[in-house]
Protein backbone atom coordinates (compact mmCIF):
# COMPACT_ATOMS: atom_id res chain seq x y z
CA UNK A 1 0.00 0.00 0.00
CA UNK A 2 1.19 3.68 -0.86
CA UNK A 3 0.44 5.22 2.03
CA UNK A 4 2.04 8.60 0.62
CA UNK A 5 -0.40 8.54 -1.75
CA UNK A 6 -3.39 7.54 0.50
CA UNK A 7 -2.12 10.50 2.89
CA UNK A 8 -2.76 12.96 -0.59
CA UNK A 9 -6.25 11.89 -0.41
CA UNK A 10 -7.12 13.19 3.04
CA UNK A 11 -7.60 17.25 2.37
CA UNK A 12 -6.99 17.57 6.36
CA UNK A 13 -3.63 16.17 6.57
CA UNK A 14 -2.48 18.90 4.69
CA UNK A 15 -3.30 21.14 8.02
CA UNK A 16 0.23 22.52 10.36
CA UNK A 17 -0.90 23.04 14.15
CA UNK A 18 1.68 25.33 15.57
CA UNK A 19 3.65 25.18 12.51
CA UNK A 20 4.20 21.64 12.85
CA UNK A 21 2.72 18.88 10.67
CA UNK A 22 -0.19 17.35 11.68
CA UNK A 23 0.35 13.55 12.90
CA UNK A 24 -3.09 12.53 13.45
CA UNK A 25 -3.23 9.60 15.89
CA UNK A 26 -6.29 9.78 17.07
CA UNK A 27 -8.09 7.47 14.74
CA UNK A 28 -10.15 4.80 17.20
CA UNK A 29 -11.83 7.61 18.46
CA UNK A 30 -13.09 8.61 14.66
CA UNK A 31 -11.35 8.67 11.56
CA UNK A 32 -10.37 11.34 8.93
CA UNK A 33 -12.53 11.59 5.50
CA UNK A 34 -11.02 11.02 2.33
CA UNK A 35 -11.90 13.67 -0.86
CA UNK A 36 -13.99 11.12 -2.55
CA UNK A 37 -15.91 10.81 0.86
CA UNK A 38 -16.44 14.49 1.16
CA UNK A 39 -17.54 14.59 -2.44
CA UNK A 40 -20.45 11.54 -2.10
CA UNK A 41 -22.07 14.08 0.43
CA UNK A 42 -21.69 17.15 -1.12
CA UNK A 43 -22.83 15.51 -4.29
CA UNK A 44 -25.80 14.31 -2.46
CA UNK A 45 -26.81 17.92 -0.95
CA UNK A 46 -26.08 19.45 -3.99
CA UNK A 47 -27.65 17.34 -6.71
CA UNK A 48 -29.66 14.84 -5.39
CA UNK A 49 -30.70 15.91 -1.83
CA UNK A 50 -34.38 14.52 -1.46
CA UNK A 51 -36.18 12.46 1.34
CA UNK A 52 -36.20 8.65 0.44
CA UNK A 53 -38.72 5.71 -0.25
CA UNK A 54 -41.53 8.29 -0.27
CA UNK A 55 -41.13 9.90 -3.49
CA UNK A 56 -42.50 9.33 -7.00
CA UNK A 57 -40.27 12.26 -8.38
CA UNK A 58 -36.95 12.00 -9.60
CA UNK A 59 -34.42 13.37 -7.13
CA UNK A 60 -36.19 11.13 -4.36
CA UNK A 61 -35.92 7.51 -7.06
CA UNK A 62 -32.28 8.66 -7.38
CA UNK A 63 -31.89 9.43 -3.59
CA UNK A 64 -33.34 5.92 -2.51
CA UNK A 65 -31.52 4.38 -5.11
CA UNK A 66 -27.81 5.92 -3.69
CA UNK A 67 -28.79 4.97 0.12
CA UNK A 68 -30.49 1.44 -0.56
CA UNK A 69 -26.96 0.92 -2.79
CA UNK A 70 -24.98 1.62 0.33
CA UNK A 71 -26.84 -0.68 1.92
CA UNK A 72 -25.78 -3.68 -0.66
CA UNK A 73 -21.98 -2.14 -0.05
CA UNK A 74 -22.11 -2.84 3.47
CA UNK A 75 -24.34 -6.26 3.18
CA UNK A 76 -21.25 -7.64 0.93
CA UNK A 77 -18.02 -5.37 2.93
CA UNK A 78 -19.05 -7.71 6.19
CA UNK A 79 -20.32 -10.74 4.62
CA UNK A 80 -23.86 -10.65 5.01
CA UNK A 81 -26.21 -12.85 3.67
CA UNK A 82 -27.61 -9.86 2.15
CA UNK A 83 -29.11 -6.49 2.57
CA UNK A 84 -32.46 -6.76 4.13
CA UNK A 85 -29.94 -7.72 7.28
CA UNK A 86 -27.87 -4.54 7.51
CA UNK A 87 -30.16 -1.81 9.86
CA UNK A 88 -28.49 1.59 9.51
CA UNK A 89 -28.22 3.95 13.02
CA UNK A 90 -26.57 6.43 14.43
CA UNK A 91 -23.67 4.59 15.59
CA UNK A 92 -22.68 1.66 17.61
CA UNK A 93 -23.89 3.07 20.78
CA UNK A 94 -27.53 3.18 19.08
CA UNK A 95 -26.72 -0.21 17.38
CA UNK A 96 -26.62 -1.66 20.37
CA UNK A 97 -29.11 -0.04 22.16
CA UNK A 98 -31.50 -1.52 19.93
CA UNK A 99 -30.58 -5.04 20.55
CA UNK A 100 -30.53 -4.20 24.39
CA UNK A 101 -34.43 -3.22 24.04
CA UNK A 102 -35.00 -6.61 22.27
CA UNK A 103 -33.18 -8.38 25.05
CA UNK A 104 -35.81 -7.22 27.67
CA UNK A 105 -38.31 -9.61 25.64
CA UNK A 106 -35.75 -12.82 26.03
CA UNK A 107 -34.59 -11.92 29.32
CA UNK A 108 -35.99 -13.00 33.04
CA UNK A 109 -35.34 -13.07 36.92
CA UNK A 110 -32.23 -15.39 37.38
CA UNK A 111 -31.02 -15.29 33.75
CA UNK A 112 -27.17 -14.11 33.21
CA UNK A 113 -25.77 -11.45 31.08
CA UNK A 114 -22.25 -12.50 30.41
CA UNK A 115 -19.44 -9.74 29.12
CA UNK A 116 -15.99 -8.60 30.67
CA UNK A 117 -14.59 -5.53 32.67
CA UNK A 118 -13.01 -4.64 29.38
CA UNK A 119 -15.94 -3.13 27.43
CA UNK A 120 -16.45 0.43 26.22
CA UNK A 121 -19.38 1.78 27.98
CA UNK A 122 -21.88 1.57 25.12
CA UNK A 123 -21.29 -2.56 25.16
CA UNK A 124 -21.59 -2.19 29.13
CA UNK A 125 -24.30 0.34 30.35
CA UNK A 126 -27.11 -0.91 28.56
CA UNK A 127 -26.71 -4.13 29.84
CA UNK A 128 -26.78 -2.93 33.20
CA UNK A 129 -29.58 -1.38 32.91
CA UNK A 130 -31.23 -3.79 31.05
CA UNK A 131 -30.19 -6.36 33.99
CA UNK A 132 -31.61 -4.25 36.74
CA UNK A 133 -35.23 -4.03 34.71
CA UNK A 134 -35.61 -7.57 33.93
CA UNK A 135 -33.91 -9.37 37.67
CA UNK A 136 -31.14 -10.55 35.15
CA UNK A 137 -27.96 -10.74 36.68
CA UNK A 138 -24.61 -9.01 34.98
CA UNK A 139 -21.72 -10.87 35.50
CA UNK A 140 -18.36 -9.35 34.25
CA UNK A 141 -15.38 -11.41 32.82
CA UNK A 142 -12.07 -10.23 34.98
CA UNK A 143 -9.02 -8.89 33.32
CA UNK A 144 -5.27 -9.39 34.08
CA UNK A 145 -3.14 -7.21 35.13
CA UNK A 146 -2.24 -6.00 31.85
CA UNK A 147 -6.20 -6.10 30.77
CA UNK A 148 -6.12 -8.75 28.65
CA UNK A 149 -9.22 -11.49 28.63
CA UNK A 150 -8.73 -15.50 28.66
CA UNK A 151 -10.76 -17.42 26.51
CA UNK A 152 -10.88 -19.60 29.41
CA UNK A 153 -12.85 -17.68 31.54
CA UNK A 154 -15.69 -17.47 28.98
CA UNK A 155 -15.41 -22.15 28.77
CA UNK A 156 -15.57 -21.54 32.96
CA UNK A 157 -18.44 -19.37 33.29
CA UNK A 158 -20.57 -20.19 30.39
CA UNK A 159 -23.21 -22.19 31.99
CA UNK A 160 -27.29 -22.74 30.67
CA UNK A 161 -28.58 -19.65 32.71
CA UNK A 162 -26.29 -17.52 30.56
CA UNK A 163 -28.84 -15.93 27.87
CA UNK A 164 -26.55 -12.87 26.32
CA UNK A 165 -22.73 -12.76 25.47
CA UNK A 166 -21.93 -9.38 24.51
CA UNK A 167 -18.58 -8.30 23.66
CA UNK A 168 -16.12 -6.31 22.15
CA UNK A 169 -14.04 -7.60 18.66
CA UNK A 170 -11.52 -5.50 18.99
CA UNK A 171 -10.81 -3.50 22.74
CA UNK A 172 -10.41 0.04 22.44
CA UNK A 173 -7.82 0.14 25.35
CA UNK A 174 -5.46 -2.96 24.87
CA UNK A 175 -6.00 -3.32 21.27
CA UNK A 176 -6.77 -7.76 22.31
CA UNK A 177 -8.47 -9.08 19.44
CA UNK A 178 -10.97 -11.79 20.67
CA UNK A 179 -11.76 -15.15 19.14
CA UNK A 180 -15.47 -14.07 18.38
CA UNK A 181 -15.96 -17.54 16.44
CA UNK A 182 -15.13 -19.86 19.71
CA UNK A 183 -17.38 -17.54 22.10
CA UNK A 184 -19.70 -18.04 19.56
CA UNK A 185 -19.75 -21.78 19.63
CA UNK A 186 -19.16 -21.96 23.22
CA UNK A 187 -22.40 -19.57 23.52
CA UNK A 188 -24.43 -21.98 21.01
CA UNK A 189 -24.02 -24.77 23.82
CA UNK A 190 -25.61 -23.08 26.24
CA UNK A 191 -28.31 -21.92 24.27
CA UNK A 192 -26.97 -17.80 24.43
CA UNK A 193 -27.10 -14.81 22.05
CA UNK A 194 -23.77 -13.19 21.26
CA UNK A 195 -23.70 -9.49 20.64
CA UNK A 196 -20.55 -8.15 18.81
CA UNK A 197 -19.33 -4.51 19.12
CA UNK A 198 -17.13 -4.35 16.30
CA UNK A 199 -16.45 -0.10 16.44
CA UNK A 200 -12.62 -0.96 16.69
CA UNK A 201 -12.74 -4.30 14.61
CA UNK A 202 -14.56 -3.52 11.04
CA UNK A 203 -12.20 -0.90 10.25
CA UNK A 204 -9.20 -2.32 10.40
CA UNK A 205 -9.35 -6.13 9.19
CA UNK A 206 -12.09 -7.92 7.20
CA UNK A 207 -14.90 -9.26 9.22
CA UNK A 208 -17.39 -12.23 8.20
CA UNK A 209 -20.44 -11.62 9.94
CA UNK A 210 -21.47 -15.47 8.75
CA UNK A 211 -18.30 -16.90 10.03
CA UNK A 212 -18.30 -15.37 12.94
CA UNK A 213 -21.46 -17.30 14.11
CA UNK A 214 -22.96 -14.52 16.16
CA UNK A 215 -25.85 -13.14 16.57
CA UNK A 216 -25.64 -9.32 16.34
CA UNK A 217 -23.08 -7.49 14.99
CA UNK A 218 -22.59 -3.31 15.46
CA UNK A 219 -20.18 -0.69 14.41
CA UNK A 220 -19.88 2.79 13.49
CA UNK A 221 -18.95 4.70 10.31
CA UNK A 222 -17.11 7.48 11.14
CA UNK A 223 -14.52 4.78 12.69
CA UNK A 224 -13.95 4.01 8.96
CA UNK A 225 -13.53 6.84 7.21
CA UNK A 226 -17.48 7.64 6.60
CA UNK A 227 -19.27 10.40 8.22
CA UNK A 228 -20.41 10.78 11.88
CA UNK A 229 -23.81 9.45 12.78
CA UNK A 230 -23.72 6.51 10.43
CA UNK A 231 -23.65 2.98 11.94
CA UNK A 232 -24.70 -0.62 11.35
CA UNK A 233 -26.61 -3.34 13.71
CA UNK A 234 -26.47 -6.63 11.36
CA UNK A 235 -28.36 -9.12 12.52
CA UNK A 236 -29.45 -12.42 11.00
CA UNK A 237 -32.91 -11.99 9.26
CA UNK A 238 -35.21 -14.41 11.57
CA UNK A 239 -33.97 -12.20 14.46
CA UNK A 240 -34.46 -8.73 12.66
CA UNK A 241 -38.25 -10.11 12.38
CA UNK A 242 -39.07 -10.49 15.48
CA UNK A 243 -37.54 -7.75 16.53
CA UNK A 244 -40.13 -5.03 17.82
CA UNK A 245 -38.94 -1.24 16.81
CA UNK A 246 -37.36 1.26 19.54
CA UNK A 247 -38.64 3.73 18.04
CA UNK A 248 -41.78 5.00 16.03
CA UNK A 249 -42.71 7.15 13.51
CA UNK A 250 -42.50 7.34 9.80
CA UNK A 251 -41.35 5.28 7.54
CA UNK A 252 -41.49 1.78 9.69
CA UNK A 253 -45.14 1.33 9.31
CA UNK A 254 -46.48 -0.20 7.01
CA UNK A 255 -50.41 -0.28 7.73
CA UNK A 256 -52.52 1.77 10.41
CA UNK A 257 -56.20 0.58 11.46
CA UNK A 258 -57.91 1.29 14.41
CA UNK A 259 -55.00 0.59 17.38
CA UNK A 260 -53.62 -2.19 15.14
CA UNK A 261 -50.22 -1.30 13.64
CA UNK A 262 -48.30 -3.26 11.07
CA UNK A 263 -45.09 -2.53 10.75
CA UNK A 264 -42.80 -2.27 7.40
CA UNK A 265 -40.38 -5.36 6.48
CA UNK A 266 -37.21 -5.50 8.27
CA UNK A 267 -34.79 -3.66 8.12
CA UNK A 268 -37.39 -0.31 7.44
CA UNK A 269 -39.52 -1.13 10.57
CA UNK A 270 -36.29 -0.04 12.46
CA UNK A 271 -35.36 2.86 10.95
CA UNK A 272 -37.63 5.15 11.97
CA UNK A 273 -38.11 8.65 10.36
CA UNK A 274 -35.93 10.61 7.94
CA UNK A 275 -32.14 8.86 8.31
CA UNK A 276 -29.13 10.44 7.89
CA UNK A 277 -28.97 10.31 4.13
CA UNK A 278 -25.93 11.57 3.02
CA UNK A 279 -24.08 9.79 5.61
CA UNK A 280 -25.07 6.69 4.46
CA UNK A 281 -24.40 7.79 1.35
CA UNK A 282 -21.10 8.48 1.96
CA UNK A 283 -20.40 5.64 4.33
CA UNK A 284 -21.05 3.44 0.58
CA UNK A 285 -18.16 5.79 -0.69
CA UNK A 286 -15.86 4.92 2.01
CA UNK A 287 -16.36 1.50 2.09
CA UNK A 288 -15.31 1.61 -1.61
CA UNK A 289 -12.41 3.35 -1.21
CA UNK A 290 -11.39 0.87 1.72
CA UNK A 291 -12.19 -2.29 -1.26
CA UNK A 292 -10.07 -0.29 -3.41
CA UNK A 293 -7.05 -0.06 -1.21
CA UNK A 294 -7.82 -3.78 0.12
CA UNK A 295 -8.44 -4.70 4.35
CA UNK A 296 -5.32 -6.90 3.66
CA UNK A 297 -2.76 -4.21 2.83
CA UNK A 298 -4.53 -2.04 5.62
CA UNK A 299 -3.97 -4.67 8.32
CA UNK A 300 -0.60 -5.46 6.92
CA UNK A 301 -0.07 -1.78 7.02
CA UNK A 302 -1.05 -1.17 10.83
CA UNK A 303 0.78 -4.65 11.33
CA UNK A 304 4.24 -2.78 10.23
CA UNK A 305 3.06 0.51 12.45
CA UNK A 306 2.97 -1.58 15.72
CA UNK A 307 6.05 -3.48 14.92
CA UNK A 308 8.26 -0.14 14.67
CA UNK A 309 5.61 1.89 17.59
CA UNK A 310 6.48 -1.29 19.79
CA UNK A 311 10.06 -0.99 19.46
CA UNK A 312 10.55 2.83 19.89
CA UNK A 313 8.14 3.55 22.99
CA UNK A 314 9.64 0.06 24.04
CA UNK A 315 13.23 2.58 24.47
CA UNK A 316 11.17 4.87 26.43
CA UNK A 317 12.11 4.61 30.42
CA UNK A 318 9.27 4.27 32.70
CA UNK A 319 6.83 3.43 29.71
CA UNK A 320 4.23 0.96 29.71
CA UNK A 321 1.86 -0.36 27.17
CA UNK A 322 -0.89 -1.91 28.42
CA UNK A 323 -2.65 -5.11 26.59
CA UNK A 324 -1.03 -7.63 24.57
CA UNK A 325 2.88 -8.17 23.85
CA UNK A 326 2.48 -9.78 20.40
CA UNK A 327 1.59 -7.42 17.70
CA UNK A 328 -0.76 -10.50 16.40
CA UNK A 329 -3.03 -10.14 18.55
CA UNK A 330 -3.61 -6.45 18.80
CA UNK A 331 -5.58 -4.29 16.54
CA UNK A 332 -4.11 -0.72 15.24
CA UNK A 333 -4.08 0.63 18.48
CA UNK A 334 -1.07 1.34 21.32
CA UNK A 335 -2.22 2.45 24.91
CA UNK A 336 0.37 3.58 27.62
CA UNK A 337 1.38 5.11 30.84
CA UNK A 338 4.38 6.61 31.75
CA UNK A 339 5.40 6.60 35.55
CA UNK A 340 5.13 10.14 37.33
CA UNK A 341 3.41 11.48 34.14
CA UNK A 342 -0.37 12.19 33.60
CA UNK A 343 -1.89 11.36 30.44
CA UNK A 344 -3.41 14.64 30.00
CA UNK A 345 -0.68 16.24 30.36
CA UNK A 346 1.37 14.35 27.95
CA UNK A 347 -1.65 14.26 24.91
CA UNK A 348 -1.14 18.65 25.89
CA UNK A 349 2.39 18.19 24.89
CA UNK A 350 2.14 16.33 22.48
CA UNK A 351 -0.81 18.33 20.67
CA UNK A 352 1.67 21.48 20.74
CA UNK A 353 3.69 19.36 18.65
CA UNK A 354 1.15 19.19 16.33
CA UNK A 355 0.23 14.97 17.32
CA UNK A 356 -3.35 14.08 18.35
CA UNK A 357 -3.59 11.45 20.59
CA UNK A 358 -6.25 10.51 23.22
CA UNK A 359 -5.80 10.63 26.85
CA UNK A 360 -8.47 9.22 29.30
CA UNK A 361 -10.24 6.35 30.33
CA UNK A 362 -11.64 5.99 26.91
CA UNK A 363 -15.04 5.15 28.06
CA UNK A 364 -13.46 2.05 30.06
CA UNK A 365 -14.09 2.96 33.47
CA UNK A 366 -13.88 -0.56 34.65
CA UNK A 367 -10.97 -1.70 33.13
CA UNK A 368 -8.87 1.41 33.99
CA UNK A 369 -10.00 0.70 37.71
CA UNK A 370 -8.99 -3.16 37.42
CA UNK A 371 -5.24 -1.85 36.34
CA UNK A 372 -5.23 0.50 38.74
CA UNK A 373 -4.50 3.69 36.90
CA UNK A 374 -6.74 7.07 36.83
CA UNK A 375 -6.62 6.93 33.05
CA UNK A 376 -3.73 6.28 29.68
CA UNK A 377 -3.23 8.09 26.60
CA UNK A 378 -3.59 5.86 23.58
CA UNK A 379 -1.94 5.64 20.07
CA UNK A 380 -4.50 4.72 17.21
CA UNK A 381 -2.83 3.84 13.79
CA UNK A 382 -5.04 3.65 10.29
CA UNK A 383 -4.09 3.46 6.16
CA UNK A 384 -2.90 7.08 6.20
CA UNK A 385 -0.33 6.78 9.26
CA UNK A 386 3.69 6.40 8.87
CA UNK A 387 6.51 5.59 10.49
CA UNK A 388 7.28 8.91 10.89
CA UNK A 389 4.77 9.54 12.54
CA UNK A 390 5.38 7.01 15.10
CA UNK A 391 8.62 9.12 14.81
CA UNK A 392 6.85 12.70 15.56
CA UNK A 393 4.91 10.67 18.94
CA UNK A 394 7.82 9.48 20.58
CA UNK A 395 9.94 12.71 19.85
CA UNK A 396 7.01 14.24 21.73
CA UNK A 397 6.66 11.81 24.23
CA UNK A 398 10.20 12.78 24.96
CA UNK A 399 9.68 16.32 24.89
CA UNK A 400 6.35 15.93 27.56
CA UNK A 401 9.22 13.74 30.08
CA UNK A 402 11.54 16.58 30.23
CA UNK A 403 8.97 19.15 30.21
CA UNK A 404 7.41 16.98 33.30
CA UNK A 405 9.55 15.55 34.94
Amino acid sequence: MDYKKVQKEFPILSRKINGNRLVYLDNAATTQKPKVVIDAISNFYSEYNSNIHRGICTLSEEATKLYEDSRKRVANFIGAVNSEEVVFTRGTTHSLNIVANWAKTILKKGDVILTTKAEHHSNLIPWKIIAKETGAKLDLIEVDTNGMISINSFKERLTSKVKLVPIFHASNVTGQVLPVKVISKLAKKVGAYVVVDGAQAVPHFKVGVQNLECDFYAFSGHKMLGPTGTGVLWAKRELLEKMEPSEYGGGMVLSISGQEIEWAKVPQKLEAGTPNIAGVIGLGAAIDYLVEVGMGSIQKHEKDLLKYAQEKLGEIEDLKIIGPSSIEDRSGLISFVIEGLHPHDIASVLSSQGVCVRAGRHCTIPLHKRLGIPASTRASFYLYNSNEDVDSLVAGIKKAISILK
